[in-house]
């Protein structure tokens, strides 16, 4: 099982991250290629038109009759060409913008779904969060002006080729000086890129720190010093980095715009003192001071722009870097599966099971196993050990979360491969010790019966709201509850809530006891626990409370990441649970 996985990491790190991220760039265009091309032809055509005007509009200043006759009829058919091909430009890059923002933000959110659950833990929030939210948002951006971009960048172009036409030993002065301000704008938008990449590193540290704020509100009006210091070292210190940097980066591209424009206008003093010693046709002189200073607005709007691409291009490798680390999705996760019915006919079981973690350079990497460990349906077993003892990976390996470097895992004597893993996975309701509460309700299907419908939701939850004692505050509305604004305590309460309806085979709860009162505790343990047990399920339960380690049928006792005994006594007999009797009273 572990070989598959193994064998695609190498590939990835021979792989360097800027070609990981130039590849997957290619990829997320690939399928806008067409209406890129599109665009950029109309754009072309949009830029030839208006050069052509320029050439008309010189042509009828240097010759007697104005607009007569055909000019008048040319001028026409190319405002009515430049005017369309800015239009299909415009729309086709908008188009192409919105579908390529769409296509991200669904791509990342399947690949984040996809990807193994170890690699989403070595990956922070405060990573993660930019990347889907203010990385994205720039490339949309971005995409309304670089239509304006590409057809300025044909104006250009098309106005260089008219002058050397026009007189080529002018258009080579113009060349070298070009070369001169393209040259100084090139050193300012690497430096300008430069400073978005310092930036943007700095925007991880400030989202960390918006999360230490808001998460840890209630500590922080505790201690007026961690206070001071976050606001001040961590905040304070970080925007002013982020500000101080995007200041200089900006004004590097200022800086270099005001010296192209400042070249405009010594290279049109240049032509006019030419002129003055050199005999010069009327037509050319004033085509190329004409074109000068109708090239300076297209420039100008390249210069202007080129801010946001680079800004652009982080928050686009951003992107493709995130994307390429979570490539390596998990193999045959069913997203679009619609859920079947799973069973479990006989129980677990680990054998030979073994996981260690990357360690940090410097440090013991922690291990666990080799574990063996059997299951079986009907049974309460506690998995009990100090902290870090690998009571918390061992349930994860056990919920197939993290998939063994060595051994297998056997799911009714059936080892689990890659294939059926997701499938084995719907054995499971599962509380964590860090849990995440969903609004939404998601009944299961129990002994072969159908799903309940959603109508029915409201009636059915009650009494389990009603003996979980929170009925009072909370409710069932359109398959969701009413609120999960509540305490920590009361937030485990509705966890259980899912947990009995979605009516799962094994369920597995990692300290949920840790936040009840001693009455709530105690009704856990001896009602609630036995109850469900009766009801014929396997219930895995990590805990500290010894008092309550002789109700259960086994306590496997973990160890520095391995087992060091499993004790177990005569399962009891318990009455059902229903909802009508047992769980409606108290």
């Amino acid at each position: 099982m572990r070989g598959a996985c193994a064998s695609r990491a190498p590939k990835e790190s021979l792989m360097p991250r800027s070609s990981r991220s130039t590849s997957e760039v290619l990829r997320l265009l690939r399928p806008f290629l067409p209406w890129i091309a599109l665009s950029v032809v109309s754009g072309i055509c949009a830029g030839a038109a208006t050069v052509a005007l320029l050439a008309t509009i010189n042509q009828v200043l240097n010759r007697p009759g104005g607009l007569a006759g055909g000019l008048l009829l040319t001028f026409v058919a190319l405002c009515a060409t430049a005017l369309a091909g800015r239009a299909v430009s415009d729309i086709c890059t908008n188009l192409v913008g919105q579908r390529l923002v769409a296509q991200v933000r669904k791509g990342l959110a399947e690949k984040i779904m996809a990807a193994p659950i170890d690699a989403l833990e070595r990956y922070r929030t405060h990573r993660l969060m930019p990347v889907l939210t203010q990385d994205v948002d720039m490339i949309s951006d971005v995409a309304f002006v670089l239509a304006s971009s590409l057809i300025a960048m044909s104006i250009a172009l098309g106005c260089l080729a008219y002058l050397a036409i026009l007189s080529p030993l002018l258009f080579g002065m113009l060349v070298v000086a070009l070369a001169v301000g393209v040259t100084i704008q090139v050193v300012a938008q690497s430096r300008g890129v430069a400073g978005f990449w310092q930036a943007r590193d700095q925007e991880e540290a400030l989202h960390k720190a918006y999360r230490s704020i808001s998460e840890g509100a209630k500590e922080l009006r505790m201690h007026r010093a961690r206070r001071g210091r976050i606001l001040r070292d961590q905040i304070g210190r970080t925007v002013d980095t982020i500000q101080s940097v995007n200041r200089r980066a900006i004004n590097t591209y200022v800086l270099a715009t005001a010296f192209g424009s400042a070249l405009f206008f010594l290279l049109i003093a240049l032509i006019l003192g030419w002129a003055a010693f050199r005999t010069m046709e009327p037509v050319v002189l004033s085509g190329f001071v004409l074109v000068l200073l109708f090239l300076k607005g297209p420039m100008d709007q390249i210069a202007g722009a080129l801010p946001n691409v680079g800004r652009a291009k982080v928050a686009l490798q951003r992107i493709a870097d995130l994307s390429a680390r979570f490539a390596s999705s998990e193999p045959h996760l069913q997203l679009d599966t619609a859920p079947g019915e799973v069973r479990l006919d006989q129980g677990l079981e680990l054998r030979g099971v073994r996981y260690a973690f990357d360690a940090p350079e410097g440090a013991q990497a922690f291990e666990i196993g080799p574990i063996d460990l059997k299951l079986d349906k009907g049974e309460l077993v506690f998995i009990v050990g100090d902290n870090g003892s690998g009571k918390t990976t061992l349930i994860k390996l056990l919920l197939g979360l993290y998939v063994p470097q060595q051994g297998e895992v056997l799911h009714d004597g059936q080892p689990v491969t890659d294939l059926t893993r997701d499938d084995y996975r719907q054995l499971f309701t599962t509380v964590f010790s860090d849990f995440y509460l969903f609004e939404d309700l998601v009944p299961g299907r129990e002994d072969g019966q159908a799903a309940l419908p959603r109508a029915a939701l409201p009636e059915v939850a009650l009494p389990y709201l009603q003996r979980l004692e929170i009925a009072h505050k909370v409710s069932v509305h359109d398959g969701s509850f009413s609120t999960v604004d509540l305490s920590t305590g009361q937030r485990k309460r509705l966890a259980l809530v899912h947990a009995y309806l979605e009516g799962r085979p094994v369920l597995v709860f990692d300290e949920w006891a840790a936040d009840q009162d001693p009455s709530f505790r105690h009704l856990f343990y001896t009602e609630l626990l036995p109850e469900l047990r009766g009801k014929g399920h396997l219930l895995v339960v990590i805990s500290h409370d010894d008092r309550y380690f002789h109700l259960a049928d086994r306590v496997v006792h973990m160890q520095a990441g391995k087992i060091s005994s499993d004790t177990g006594r005569a399962a009891q007999s318990v009455r059902p649970l229903t909802p009508a009797g047992a769980l409606a009273g108290s």
